[in-house]
Formats: structure tokens, sequence, C-alpha cells
């Protein structure tokens, strides 16, 4: 199956998710990380708010301010740019995506030591499928920090079609536990 129809397909399904399943699994999920070494050891933790169904990361973000937390925001031109977490200082993409305010002290991508990635779909070898944009792909390319791809229940498949270009997470983060994943291309 090509990126698109996939990509269609899985949102379909993530849409079709009722809010309680989707909180289900997001409590198991940030159960999962909250008990993890990885963790736990990490001091800054690039996250994301959720969006149309997605994996919601806040209880993590509420029950963890010793961390260090950063979020995503998108510029023009495909980029996004990271900065610190806060919650009382967010704004809306116009894509409905929350995200943090422009004028918010933005990140340096080395400080970064976990990535918490969402997707539309991943699969047992780390390749993850998203919107299509490219964004955390570019963004990924310039991060050293271990890569965690946040998969809904709805949206772990047998295989992703991936692309050299395409970053493969080095863990999986699903209702059923953490899985590491050894085919790591770059």
């Amino acid at each position: 199956m090509d990126k698109q129809t996939l990509r269609r397909k899985l949102l379909v399904e993530r849409d079709a998710l009722t809010p309680t399943q989707t909180q289900a699994d997001s409590a198991l999920i940030c159960q999962h990380l909250a008990n993890w070494p990885l963790f736990q050891a990490a001091q800054t933790v690039l996250a994301y708010l959720a969006f149309r169904n997605e994996i919601s990361l806040q209880s993590l973000l509420d029950r963890h301010p010793e961390k260090v937390w950063a979020l995503p925001r998108t510029l023009r031109g495909g980029q996004l740019v990271i900065h610190h977490y806060q919650p009382g200082r967010l704004a809306r993409h116009p894509w409905g995506i929350p995200e943090p305010a422009a004028d918010a002290p933005l990140v340096p991508l080395e400080e970064i030591d976990l990535v918490l990635v969402p997707g539309v779909g991943f699969d047992g070898h780390g390749g993850r499928l998203g919107f299509g944009g490219g964004y955390y792909d570019r963004l990924l390319s310039q991060m050293n920090g271990v890569r965690v791809g946040i998969v809904h229940r709805a949206s772990y498949v047998p295989a992703v079609p991936c692309d050299e270009y395409d970053i493969r997470m080095d863990w999986l983060a699903r209702p059923d536990g953490l899985i590491s994943v050894a085919n790591r291309t770059s």
C-alpha cells in the first residue's frame, strides 16, 4: 500500500476511536513511559500536544514538572522549532494544532535527551508515517535524542513504506508496553 492510501486508512481508523478508547491508550502509554528508566533519566524531553485523536501525553507533562519539557512550533516552509513548554502560553496553529507561543524561549536541539514522536502509523522496524509534510523527519535528522514513536492501538501496522529520508524510531511506546527497535538506520 502506498503512503497516501495507508495514511488515509489509518486516519479514518484513528478518527473512529471513541474518546474512551483514546483516553485508555493515552493513560497506558503515559504509565509505561513514566516507569521507564530512560524517561526517568532524561532531563529534557520533546513532546507534543495531542491533535486529531492522537495519544495525549498531557498527564506526563503535568505529573513530571521536574523535566524540562519542549514542544514543537510550526513555521512556514515546513520547519519545526522547539520551545519550552509553558502551559499558560499556548497558541493554536491555523491547522488547529496547539503549540507554544512564538515568543516562548527556544530549546537547543542538542539539549534534548528524549523525543516523543507522534505519527499516523508505525511499524515494528521503527518506520513512521506522518501527515506527509516531512516536518518531523527534517527535525529528527538534526537531533541525537532517543526517538520514541507514540503508537495508538489503531496506528500499528506490519509495514510502513519508508524512503531514504524517513527517520526511524529507536523505540515504540504502545498501550501494551515499550518496544526497542534495533533497526535504526539514521
